[in-house]
């Protein structure tokens, strides 16, 4: 039957995330709206945004943290612009985004010198291939298939090359080891909820060696350039932005910081986006028609949770017929307005992703489940009487 318990939060987009519970404009009153962000008052803020960001991840206080254009993307194009060439890299892959910096580095950079290791979706590539020699270029955790890194053991404490880390789906939700990381990358919009457009860049010591010590061979963009004369321009870990940032972003990311430290900082961080995992794991183990699309449990990921539809009847249908169907569970529940936007990534196999991050209530979660059993059965239903076809999400009989 119809479930008539609604979630109060109907927000599981996998980005941009749910605000922090609460979250009201008036957060944002005291942006300083108007002003240069080189005024006293602008630069404040964005120091505070560096510094509260350093003390809630626990990132050491000789790693430099940028704020800079782009969201993720623009932090990883950054990083890897400016660092790779300098040695072979390994390019690690198992989702979309991972397959898009494969793509960057080996058509746009046209780097020679790579090796490229890739699994499909749903499962990790053999980290123990990494060659420490080389620079690598990973995502933590795939927001696209729900795998992520279940540690960083792999990553040799004597390495030669650098890591660089996308942590966009990560950060502020699972335990990263900083010493293993030389370039880390992550956005506002992911787990704290904040606003698109503004990345930030996180680096080692090693990184900002490797910065004084080498210069890339091709033409840096002026939003890509990091360094002043031959060593790091330290003003844009001060603050000092490459180009203009959105002020009431920033605000809106410092009111973001400062809930995060209200309810106990990364560990309760942690604590919240694995306990909404733990709803959906519970659920997963008492329904026979879905399961996990990260098939080692050790790997899924306690933020972007990918789901796949196993039902025997669902695996039948040709691929065209799986995606509609998937496409149109969406929907219903788009449209009865309990769940937005958890259609699976569009290059990901058919099924569902729904965002299990901290700001994300588990009572939302719990009181999805029942509505995910009834928008299944509603479209297998329907699907059936059509012979297989599912009916375009306006028609009145799939509601």
């Amino acid at each position: 039957m119809k479930p008539t318990n609604r979630p109060a939060r109907p927000l599981f987009s996998s980005g941009p995330c749910a605000k922090r519970p609460g979250w009201t404009p008036a957060a944002l009153a005291d942006a300083p709206i108007g002003r240069s962000h080189r005024s006293k008052i602008g630069k404040k803020k964005l120091a505070a945004a560096i510094e509260k960001t350093r003390e809630i991840l626990g990132i050491p206080a000789d790693y430099q943290i940028g704020i800079v254009p782009g969201s993720d993307t623009g932090a990883v194009e950054l990083a890897m612009w400016n660092f790779l060439g300098a040695r072979p890299v390994d390019l690690v892959a198992w989702e979309s985004f991972g397959e898009g910096w494969v793509t960057d580095a080996v058509k746009q950079l046209r780097l020679s010198n790579t090796r490229v290791l890739t699994a499909d979706y749903g499962q990790i590539v053999d980290l123990s291939q990494i060659d420490p020699r080389h620079d690598v270029v990973f995502t933590w955790n795939g927001t696209t298939s729900g795998v992520r890194v279940p540690n960083g053991d792999w990553i040799a404490d004597d390495r030669e090359g650098l890591t660089i880390c996308d942590a966009t789906s990560a950060a502020f939700a699972q335990h990263l080891p900083w010493s293993k990381l030389d370039v880390t990358t992550f956005s506002w919009q992911k787990v704290l909820g904040g606003e698109a457009a503004h990345g930030m860049l996180v680096l080692s010591p090693r990184a900002v060696e490797r910065l004084r010590s080498y210069t890339p061979a091709w033409p840096l963009p002026k939003i890509f350039r990091i360094k002043k004369g031959n060593d790091l321009n330290t003003g844009i870990f001060k603050g000092e932005t490459i180009n203009t940032p959105s002020m009431l972003c920033v605000e809106d990311y410092l009111d973001a910081l400062g809930w995060s430290e209200s309810i106990g900082g990364l560990d309760a961080l942690i604590a919240r986006a694995d306990a909404n995992l733990a709803i959906v794991a519970d659920w997963v183990s008492r329904t026979d028609w879905v399961d996990f699309l990260a098939a080692d449990p050790a790997t899924r990921s306690n933020t972007s949770v990918c789901l796949s539809i196993i039902d025997p009847w669902f695996i039948a249908l040709d691929g065209d017929q799986q995606a509609s169907l998937a496409k149109a569970i969406a929907a219903i529940l788009d449209r009865e307005g309990v769940a937005f936007d958890i259609g699976g990534y569009r290059d990901a196999p058919p099924g569902l992703r729904i965002w299990c991050g901290g700001t994300v209530e588990a009572s939302d979660l719990k009181a999805l489940m029942p509505w995910l059993d009834w928008a299944y059965a509603t479209v297998k239903a329907q699907a059936g009487d059509d012979q297989a076809e599912c009916p375009p999400v306006a028609d009145e009989r799939c509601r």
